[in-house]
């Protein structure tokens, strides 16, 4: 048998299959030919259909990566493990629930297919073409191997597509559509008069009983959290810097290192741009010839540009200085000889030939003019490389010491005080979450040990330790009585004015006239629409929720604004127009059927989300 192999193994047949294999491992990685040979452990299977522990973590480890990027503040210790697992696992059955659908309608994509995919994805592309280190890395980087990659790829596709074809299936009849347009389109006539506060307060009297009443009711918008006032020394780089004398001779040798930064050299480029097609090649070895014939670079590039703005200047850019153009383009400009003429060189605009036209560099500007610039930056710089040794100092020290003291007095740094710090925060530094859980930890409460050393931001580290600790408590009512006084007046005020509304609302329903009221004229609007009115959210709302009064009648309706109540009388209600020719009826069109879409793929989800077996390991 042994033989038989070793015969095999020498014929086209065998040859063939291995080089295919060198081929496809070379390209794609072993992991595409035996990343699903071997057993692995499951979190859950849908239907028989196994979630992998190993799929599990890297998707866990992802979103708690992307969630962290999403602080302003990033903290790893602020994550909620529990809630990313729970909701990961909740994610991946319900994509395999799709995924199974999906097989079930005979949807799939070749191997030729994701090739394909990849190879055109901006992603894994250098200067428009695809890269394969490039691809490796970035995939290596999301924690997958090439495999997983395009299995993922093979699975989210033929989701998407269903997706897409539920989500772009919602049908709104046109008569809907346009019923919404006239509706939004609407506009109003009605009137207003208003009720002063004042009118209503007098009479309205807030007793103590009604204090304490409210008091024992709402303690707890009356109750003082629990917190502490805080000592901590900040280390920042910043002001470490600030301590950093710069010799006159640090500073004449950091000012002639930087000399040649300082003069900055720019070029000016000419070229001739061909847009990549089947001919390029071509047209770009007719006119290399014809310069190498002595044609003038100048007059080639007017007749075979495709940067018409340059050409017309003989293919002249002017002067730029580095990073300016594509970076393929830059290298090459700064690597040429004045006068000379560059190979081809590709970028995402075409194919390119550069002249060199000439070099300037300025001059270097007096020491007087960048002292100061120069010193802050050299400060900075020798600041930064004591910043991390007074770091570890200060963090084994704080460590080691019962109080801030001994820290501060070694390191010659200041000890510095804040005071009514809450769970929730306080002034910088401690609105930094991390800062905050350790200042209320028992270790540092209870036991008065000094915080971790934690890095607010950017260069800057603080450590800290309570001085007094308050527990939550309640505020004595005679402190608050005013304060729910003001209160308790503005709710009374409220309701009285609600009622005033009412019974002028009834009398003006009776017949009677405003003027009769007493209460003062109104105020005509016409033709008002919901948006473009200064006239109050709270107001409008309240004249678009009134019913549509009755051909010669009026509907009355009320609405809180300001310090007053507002009595409206809604007189007409005005159709909206529709422009045919505007584009609104598309636009709104599509809007609905997206959302008719979109309800009814979650709908579809739901449904084989709820039919399928799943179980939990």
């Amino acid at each position: 048998m042994l033989q038989d192999i070793r015969d095999n193994s020498q014929g086209t047949i065998a040859k063939i299959i291995i080089g295919l294999l060198i081929v496809v491992m070379s390209l794609w990685g072993v992991e595409s030919i035996i990343g699903g040979f071997s057993g692995e452990s499951e979190v859950a299977s849908v239907d028989g259909e196994a979630i992998t522990e190993r799929e599990f973590l890297r998707v866990v480890q992802m979103e708690g990566q992307r969630r962290l990027s999403a602080m302003e503040n990033p903290d790893p210790a602020m994550l909620d493990e529990d809630e990313i697992r729970r909701d990961v696992l909740e994610s991946l059955i319900q994509e395999q629930v799709l995924i199974q659908d999906a097989n079930e309608q005979g949807l799939e994509l070749s191997d030729q297919d994701i090739d394909s995919l990849i190879t055109q994805m901006p992603q894994f592309q250098v200067d428009g073409t695809f890269n394969q280190d490039r691809f490796v890395a970035t995939v290596r980087n999301m924690g997958m191997g090439i495999g997983e990659f395009r299995e993922a790829m093979r699975k989210q596709y033929v989701v998407n597509q269903i997706r897409a074809g539920i989500a772009q299936s919602g049908v709104v009849t046109d008569e809907n559509v346009a019923q919404l347009l006239r509706i939004q389109n609407q506009t109003r006539d009605f009137r207003v008069v208003t009720v002063s506060a004042e009118d209503v307060r007098e009479g309205i009297e807030v007793s103590d009983n009604d204090i304490e009443t409210y008091y024992q009711n709402n303690l707890d918008d009356y109750r003082l959290p629990e917190r502490v006032d805080a000592e901590y020394i900040a280390l920042s780089l910043e002001a470490l810097a600030e301590t950093v004398e710069v010799s006159e001779e640090d500073l004449q040798a950091y000012y002639q290192d930087r000399a040649s930064d300082l003069a900055a050299e720019e070029r000016r480029a000419a070229h001739i741009l061909l847009e990549e097609g089947a001919d390029t090649s071509a047209t770009m070895a007719t006119i290399q010839e014809r310069l190498e014939a002595g044609e003038a670079f100048e007059d080639l590039a007017q007749e075979f540009s495709a940067d018409s703005m340059s050409a017309a200047e003989g293919g002249d850019l002017g002067f730029a200085g580095r990073g300016v153009y594509d970076e393929a383009f830059d290298e090459t400009l700064f690597a040429l000889e004045k006068g000379e003429v560059s190979d081809p060189v590709t970028t995402s605009f075409g194919v390119h030939l550069i002249k060199l036209l000439d070099v300037r560099k300025s001059d270097v500007p007096p020491l007087e003019e960048m002292e100061d610039a120069l010193r802050r930056d050299l400060a900075e710089r020798q600041a930064q490389e004591r910043f991390a040794e007074v770091r570890t100092q200060l963090a084994d020290s704080a460590y080691a010491s019962d109080d801030l003291n001994g820290p501060a007095e070694e390191l010659e740094l200041e000890i510095r005080e804040t005071s009514d710090v809450t769970r929730d925060g306080g002034s910088a530094p401690f609105d930094h979450a991390g800062l905050v859980r350790q200042l209320f930890s028992d270790d540092v409460v209870k036991d008065r040990f000094n915080t971790e050393l934690i890095d607010v931001g950017d260069n800057v580290s603080v450590v800290a330790r309570v001085k007094n600790y308050y527990e939550a408590e309640e505020r004595p009512l005679d402190e608050v009585r005013e304060e729910i006084r003001s209160v308790l007046l503005e709710q009374k005020t409220r309701e009285a004015l609600r009622d005033r509304a009412d019974a002028l609302i009834a009398e003006l329903e009776a017949g009677t006239d405003v003027e009769a009221l007493a209460v003062g004229e109104w105020t005509e609007y016409t033709a008002q629409s919901r948006s473009g009115s200064d006239l109050g959210r709270g107001l409008i709302s309240a004249v678009f929720s009134i019913d549509r009064p009755q051909e010669g009648s009026v509907n009355y309706g009320k609405a809180l604004a300001g310090s007053g109540v507002a009595i409206i009388a809604l007189d007409r209600v005005n159709e909206g127009d529709i422009d045919q020719d505007s584009g609104e009826l598309d636009q709104l069109r599509g809007f609905l059927a997206s959302m008719e879409g979109q309800r009814e793929y979650a709908a579809y989800q739901q449904y084989l989300r709820e039919r399928a077996e799943v179980t939990r390991n």
